[in-house]
């Protein structure tokens, strides 16, 4: 981890030193909308790089002027188990695609992770990752969470970015306390949900929801989001939404769960799913559907009932 940092550290450090040397400076600083720094794509294990960026950026061009993006699944927060992670969806998302019959199917992937998610504790992805939020939001600057869970988790994820120390809703962007109730974003087709600094989008394009987030609260467009997502594809995203609007984007690629990620065992996670349905599955029946649901499964055409 200290390698990557200081690697990345002397990134910033040189993108800092070009942005200041690009033109002879004026007598007096020019605006942050003026002067908008390079966008920036970078990968670090560690979240106190990011924060270390961002204080230094804020420092630059103002606090009002750096707003700090963050993912939740691989980013802050990571599944106990391999089974109901982000990878493991993705794993059966991809192997529905490729064989939409196979035995290591589940039968309703999204209904199966919120149920999982119900279950199962998160970890913290580094010891210190709620420090870290916790200096920029000491240092007074906006920060939320934009991640591609829906509404349907909403109390899965509040209940563990809480019982790991985070809280968003003081550095959220106003109304701090978000809407009362889940909307369609500008842009979009699902319904989302903004609650207390997390944006939970139900999987919809990072840089659309950021944007219409902004546009809904009448919040102005910063000068620099530094944002931090596992998946290279939502800071991508977020760079393509804002190009040309004045906003630069620094994305950083947490690279610090790529291990977990890896040594996803498709058969275990498969075996762990068949030993624990039964009695989540009880738990439904007698307690009800409110805290997650397996809704009734019609397997595709010519394959056998899934699981």
């Amino acid at each position: 981890m200290q390698t990557s940092s200081l690697k990345a550290s002397a990134l910033i450090s040189l993108i800092l030193f070009l942005s200041a040397c690009a033109s002879a400076p004026p007598p007096q600083p020019l605006p942050a909308q003026q002067a908008p720094m390079q966008n920036l794509l970078g990968e670090t294990d560690d979240i106190g790089l990011v924060a270390d960026q961002a204080l230094q950026l804020a420092e630059r061009y103002g606090k009002d002027q750096v707003l700090v993006v963050l993912d939740i699944d691989n980013t802050l927060l990571a599944m106990e188990q391999g089974l109901g992670s982000d990878q493991w969806y993705d794993w059966q998302k991809e192997l529905q695609s490729q064989d939409p019959c196979n035995e290591l199917l589940v039968s309703d992937r999204l209904a199966v992770q919120g149920a999982l998610y119900f279950a199962s504790a998160m970890r913290p992805t580094q010891p210190d990752a709620a420090e870290q939020v916790s200096r920029l939001q000491a240092a007074g600057l906006s920060i939320i969470v934009l991640t591609s869970r829906g509404a349907d988790f909403r109390l899965q994820t509040f209940r563990e970015l809480r019982r790991n120390g985070f809280s968003f809703w003081s550095s959220a962007l106003p109304p701090k306390r978000g809407y009362p109730a889940p909307f369609v974003p500008e842009g979009g087709s699902r319904p989302a949900l903004y609650e207390d600094g997390v944006f939970l989008t139900a999987g919809q394009h990072k840089g659309a929801m950021l944007k219409a987030l902004l546009d809904k609260t009448d919040s102005d467009y910063p000068a620099i989001v530094v944002m931090a997502d596992d998946k290279k594809r939502n800071l991508q995203a977020v760079m393509e939404t804002f190009s040309g609007l004045g906003t630069s984007v620094h994305g950083w690629r947490y690279a610090g769960e790529d291990g977990a990620v890896a040594a996803l065992d498709h058969a275990g996670a498969a075996s762990q799913w068949d030993s624990i349905r039964p009695a989540l599955q009880e738990i439904q029946q007698i307690m009800g559907p409110d805290n997650f649901d397996f809704p009734e499964y019609v397997g595709p055409k010519g394959c056998d009932s899934l699981p």
